[in-house]
């Protein structure tokens, strides 16, 4: 397949991991694809156009996106993937850092779609991603803001997705389970932590460690990716891997008091 004969694709946070995996799939399905990271890269991926852009500084998102018109002169498909992790306890983040954390996950989102929606507009056509998680559809234990995160993001998208789809846009949803990428990328400890809990957060750390071991490759929600944006006609929802399809089905369809007794046990509390 001709590189490019698909339209262009942007994708944030395309420095490593996930969006590293990402950028490179949508390049082979046949877009042109450009990417960003906070700070230049030395080994960018290969054919990828890497941009700077901080998604929670306006003036960045806003000249990173002109940039991108200005060599490309459109854009089809924006894959909103940067986003940090923060695990800690509910209550030993301050609600500054909690505010950090939704600034790039949530506002991040937020800035780069607005910024990309009146060239969409323009063409009559295109597709935004938003990079979600199983833990958009559960809770998870010593990840309650992230989890947080993750649940806006679900319905931003899906109110979204209503508001533009008259005019070509659609919006979706990408929802990873655990995945093999490096546990310490992108994750922050809280900022005031509480001796109460740390053995739980210790258990919590360890047992997140132990599913990354086994979780999917990259290449499974880089595959889910791709599936959404050249869908025809897309679903609004693309569980990545079996795990993401588990969960899906779990609180779709089980009990609200199994799915609890369910979660605790996975995540090794007393039921």
């Amino acid at each position: 397949m001709r590189n490019n004969q698909l339209g262009v694709a942007l994708v944030t946070g395309a420095s490593s991991g996930i969006g590293k995996v990402t950028a490179l799939a949508l390049q082979g399905a046949g877009y042109r694809v450009f990417g960003t990271s906070r700070k230049a890269v030395s080994n960018p991926p290969a054919g990828i156009t890497m941009l700077i852009c901080d998604v929670t500084d306006d003036d960045s998102v806003r000249l990173m996106v002109a940039e991108l018109v200005k060599q490309a002169g459109r854009i089809d498909v924006l894959v909103n993937n940067a986003g940090i992790g923060l695990l800690g306890g509910a209550e030993e983040s301050s609600a500054a850092q909690a505010k950090a954390l939704f600034d790039v996950n949530v506002f991040g989102v937020l800035r780069v779609t607005n910024a990309v929606l009146p060239t969409m507009r323009s063409q009559k056509k295109g597709r935004i991603i938003n990079m979600s998680s199983i833990l958009g559809w559960i809770p998870s234990p010593y990840n309650a803001l992230y989890a947080s995160t993750k649940h806006a993001v679900e319905g931003y998208s899906e109110s979204l997705d209503h508001e533009v789809r008259a005019t070509g846009i659609r919006v979706v949803l990408v929802e990873p389970g655990v995945t093999r990428t490096s546990f310490e990328e992108n994750l922050t400890r809280p900022d005031q932590p509480l001796a109460l809990h740390d053995t739980e957060r210790t258990r919590a750390e360890n047992l997140m460690r132990d599913w990354i071991k086994t979780g999917d490759a990259p290449d499974v929600v880089a595959a889910a990716v791709v599936k959404a944006a050249t869908a025809e006609t897309p679903r609004l929802r693309y569980p990545a891997g079996k795990q993401a399809n588990q969960v899906r089905f779990m609180r779709r369809f089980l009990p609200e008091s199994m799915v609890d007794k369910t979660l605790r046990k996975i995540n090794g509390m007393s039921v």
